[in-house]
């Protein structure tokens, strides 16, 4: 007899039952840990279920709240248990109710037999681990915890403050230097022994039973005192998510399992029946003596957290809608944004969409309607046209449009009369590409034939609205391709321009444009601009424009008339 289990239990114990039996029958003893909290006649019944097993023992029952002293006290109480009446116990191996052997016991017996002097316990300074969760990792060593932090939360956070307001630090137990790591482990009887027996086990109980998490520090910081041949590793398999939460294991996680090697893993789902029937069996879960190795399987789980956490770029699952910024990409695939282009050329959504072969969009945010490709009223993925509709959320009507057209490039208008919603998500969203001639909305108001007092208050509101958007679009935090031109260096060499946006939204150098899109008359434009200026209002966004020349072949002024004498 060379391995003994203690186990800690507290619910499912059908299925406790079912792998002691399993221990047993390969003639390893167990002593079981009740939680104090499970109620006596049920705690009867376990232990009247076992009671033909001759080497099954029970032994005093603590309450065991997560994170509190009791759990060390029950680990302990059972490991005593174990060295005083199974003197050929060579190793001591802790596990949980709802742990699972995955292996044959025999072989992990032969395993620990071929390893007589090694203890196999996770085990590294709190510098060096990366699991410690809720901001607390020296500090749980150099604080008081009196208070359960999952009962009393409020009074837990208001005293660990209060120790650091008043900076409180407890001293540390001298030859103690702080270990951290997960609580399943397997020990020789020999460093066991020399934890449980030592002089100065109550000074050191007294010291851990205030720290915080005491099952992750205890062993695994005594074992640096006594163990001769320390694996920092433990051989059962436990996964946490990124809060700390351990990952459950179900029916369809059994290749998974196969292949991780592990001899033990923690913590199976009691209804996976499909688990327990297959390792528990012992000719169907043989593993051929592999080494264990979880790292095998940890390509999974990190894919797990990243997808939980972070989802897929562009998605958006009500299950799992994220805070501001936490996203993973505001938007799924690239797509183009132009901005001054339709309100400067004829009929440039036409000419655009026939230079890239993307599908070209109006104005996608329009206070009338989604001026959708084509003008249709619905569009992939059943959206609508309908302005209150989309302005609702405008960020989900933006992603939901990215995310139902994967493949298909898309572009769109948008302009100081659009809905500005979005004005600051396409500037943070790494797959925008903004396009913008900055003062082009004053093309329209040129060619109206309105009140000028009118066309100069709306000219004023329409500069204020783009001079904010364009201070998005600068920031530090946009992450979109963006260029910016005024209108007046832009009609100074359109083609270049035009050329250079072509080729980004097509994602390759094309040949040199054969056409061009029209530009609208600006006979005019310059004066117009000087009238705003001599109304009082300063149009400076689109740069420098000159007022209209004279026409070279005028003809000359007429010289005034004078009398010869």
């Amino acid at each position: 007899m060379t391995l003994g289990v203690v186990m800690l239990v507290h619910t499912a114990f059908d299925r406790a039952e079912q792998v002691i039996r399993h221990w047993t029958s390969a003639g390893c003893p167990v002593v079981i840990h009740v939680d104090r909290i499970v109620q006596r006649r049920q705690f009867s019944a376990f232990q009247a279920a076992l009671s033909d097993l001759p080497n099954v023992r029970f032994c005093e029952r603590f309450r065991c709240e997560w994170g509190t002293w009791g759990i060390v006290a029950a680990t302990q109480a059972g490991s005593e248990m174990m060295l005083a009446q199974f003197p050929d116990v060579r190793h001591v191996y802790l596990a949980s109710g709802s742990c699972l052997p995955l292996r044959p016991v025999r072989e992990l017996i032969r395993y620990l037999g071929a390893r007589p002097l090694t203890d196999f316990i996770e085990s590294a300074t709190t510098a060096d681990v990366p699991w410690t969760v809720g901001g607390l990792d020296e500090e749980r060593f150099t604080l008081r915890f009196p208070f359960s932090w999952r009962r009393h939360r409020r009074l837990f956070d208001r005293y660990v403050n209060f120790q650091r307001r008043i900076k409180f630090r407890r001293k540390i137990p001298e030859g103690i230097i702080p270990h951290m790591g997960s609580q399943w482990w397997c020990l020789t009887r020999r460093t066991l022994s020399a934890i449980l027996q030592d002089p100065r086990r109550a000074e050191f109980d007294r010291y851990f039973s205030k720290v915080w998490i005491p099952d992750e520090s205890y062993f695994q910081s005594l074992v640096r005192l006594y163990g001769t041949d320390v694996q920092s590793r433990s051989l059962t398999l436990s996964k946490f998510d990124f809060q700390g939460k351990p990952h459950i294991f179900y029916d369809d996680h059994l290749q998974l399992l196969r292949r991780s090697d592990c001899f033990v893993a923690r913590k199976i789902w009691p209804h996976a029946d499909r688990l327990y029937e297959t390792f528990l069996n012992e000719a169907v879960s043989a593993m051929k003596g592999s080494e264990p190795n979880p790292g095998k399987i940890d390509r999974v789980f990190a894919k797990a957290v990243d997808r939980r956490t972070r989802g897929r770029p562009g998605l958006y699952m009500q299950s799992r809608f994220p805070n501001e910024n936490w996203e993973n990409g505001v938007s799924t695939a690239p797509y183009s944004v132009f901005e001054g282009f339709s309100e400067l050329f004829i009929d440039f959504e036409a000419w655009l969409a026939k230079a890239t072969g993307a599908r070209v969009h109006g104005h996608l945010f329009a206070p009338e309607r989604v001026e959708f490709d084509g003008r249709q009223t619905t569009f992939t993925g059943a959206l609508s046209d309908h302005a209150a509709l989309r302005d609702y959320n405008a960020r989900m009507f933006l992603t939901n449009l990215i995310w139902n057209t994967r493949g298909e490039r898309q572009c769109f208008q948008f302009g100081p009369r659009d809905s500005q919603y979005v004005s600051w998500d396409i500037a943070k969203d790494i797959n925008a590409q903004i396009s913008v001639i900055s003062g082009a909305w004053a093309v329209p108001l040129f060619q109206s034939n309105r009140n000028f007092a009118d066309l100069r208050n709306e000219a004023a509101m329409l500069q204020k609205i783009e001079a904010d958007h364009l201070n998005a679009l600068r920031s530090p935090y946009a992450k979109a391709r963006i260029r910016i031109w005024t209108m007046a260096s832009f009609i100074e060499n359109p083609m270049e321009v035009l050329q250079t946006i072509v080729d980004e939204a097509t994602g390759k150098s094309l040949r040199r444009l054969a056409e061009a899109p029209r530009m609208v008359e600006l006979t005019g434009f310059g004066q117009f601009l000087q009238n705003l200026k001599n109304q009082g209002m300063h149009p400076y966004l689109m740069g420098d424009f000159p007022i209209d020349a004279a026409p070279e072949n005028a003809p000359p002024p007429a010289r005034k008339p004078y009398l010869v004498r």
